[in-house]
């Protein structure tokens, strides 16, 4: 058997270790191989050489997954310049694609990494019925976005509700109504049927065909390749949604789901996934009126499977965990809690093979606390992305430590 090398293997030993996926190992050891998990247990070899880092009283979690981000496309503190969340020139963008408007040198990503943040899913905006296609990165690693890259095959994001009916009904165009956005997403995907079908038709007789970037993002939704992220918050949003996902028969993802607790057995029984907030704001617009952390906990309590979302910067991505504290002290149980920041959010947006537990095959992003990341005295102290360390907490500067892109590629 082939040895690896030890510069490429590190062990997390000493620590409370919580895989998630399994019961927490007081004294556990995480091991990495070549950025990936290749044990977690009490009784774990470590290999002569290995890279030792000591979790001795901290407790150790897989890296936590932000399901719903404009980090990277929404930069913090450059204004217009560094806007690119939404395309709204028209209601449906869905040839558009987040991914080729994030910047990795936004603040957002070091504000991640000190929240415990390894994964964020990358959305446009919630400006128009159809805003984009979204994208699952690394919130560390890459010269380029290009390099962060978890998957492009995640999901495209919709909206119903307020949100397009103002967009548009300012301009006096379609949507300006509830009736009109849902008219946009099902002409779209009717649209999409028949462009699938004549595609399929040419590549049968081996014909030429004039590719539409926009109907084949859609036809992937229709096929199941991609989710389907609807932006909503009021109940009747949400059994538009359901309505519309049962008529083309695609997977659909909740994204706030405010009001999903008047609906939760429905959600429920089809087994519906929310992605619940973001919690720390007001009522700040009247589909925000029945705004509560209870609602989640109901939903939760009726058995819709949940993630939470900071809709950065709507909230700091940092304060992601922060979120799930208050939820638990709203009723939440701390099992739900942890899912909803880990395995939840991986699982909604097809990224479980690779994130959000702590178990072998997973990638290596391990991130150490001082304490129960549930205790809001609790910080985070250590961070690595596929085995790298990427943030430090130093305890003397009472400040975290990025390493930054430039120490990262210096000589290449």
């Amino acid at each position: 058997m082939t040895q690896p090398n030890p510069s490429s293997v590190v062990a997390v030993t000493g620590g409370y270790v919580v895989p998630i996926t399994s019961a927490p190992l007081d004294g556990g050891t995480v091991l990495l191989v070549d950025g990936r998990i290749t044990a977690v247990g009490h009784d774990v070899e470590v290999p002569a050489g290995a890279r030792v880092v000591d979790a001795t009283g901290r407790w150790v979690l897989p890296g936590l997954v932000e399901a719903h981000g404009h980090v990277g496309v929404a930069e913090e503190g450059e204004g217009r310049e560094g806007d690119d969340v939404n395309e709204m020139t028209g209601p449906d963008m869905a040839g558009v694609r987040a991914l080729d408007g994030i910047n990795v040198d936004d603040e957002g990503f070091r504000d991640a990494l000190s929240g415990g943040i390894t994964t964020v899913v990358v959305k446009p905006g919630s400006g128009n019925p159809i805003g984009g296609q979204t994208v699952a990165i690394k919130t560390w690693g890459g010269r380029t976005v290009d390099e962060q890259v978890i998957s492009e095959a995640v999901s495209i994001k919709s909206a119903l509700g307020e949100n397009p009916k103002r967009v548009y009904g300012d301009k006096k165009q379609l949507p300006s109504t509830r009736l009109g956005a849902a008219k946009v997403i099902r002409d779209a995907f009717v649209e999409a049927q028949h462009y699938r079908a004549a595609r399929d038709a040419a590549a049968a007789k081996d014909e030429p065909f004039a590719r539409d970037l926009g109907l084949e993002a859609l036809a992937r939704v229709l096929d199941g390749e991609l989710a389907w992220d609807q932006h909503c918050h009021r109940h009747d949003d949400i059994a538009t949604a359901l309505r519309l996902a049962e008529e083309f028969g695609y997977r659909l993802v909740l994204n706030h789901g405010t009001e999903g607790h008047k609906l939760a057995d429905v959600l429920a029984e089809r087994d519906v996934p929310v992605i619940y907030g973001p919690m720390f704001t007001s009522r700040s617009k009247p589909e925000l009126r029945d705004r509560a952390m209870t609602n989640l906990a109901a939903m939760a309590a009726a058995g819709v499977r949940v993630a939470i979302t900071t809709d950065h910067p709507v909230v700091p991505i940092n304060y992601l965990v922060h979120q799930a504290t208050m939820a638990v002290k709203d009723g939440l149980p701390r099992t739900t809690a942890l899912e909803a920041l880990t395995t939840n959010p991986a699982a909604f947006m097809g990224l479980e093979a690779r994130v959000g537990a702590l178990e072998p095959g997973r990638d290596g992003d391990v991130v150490l606390w001082s304490a129960d990341p549930l205790d809001v005295h609790s910080r985070v102290e250590h961070v690595l992305v596929e085995g790298v360390t990427v943030y430090t907490w130093d305890a003397e500067a009472a400040r975290g430590r990025v390493v930054e892109r430039a120490e990262r590629f210096s000589g290449r």
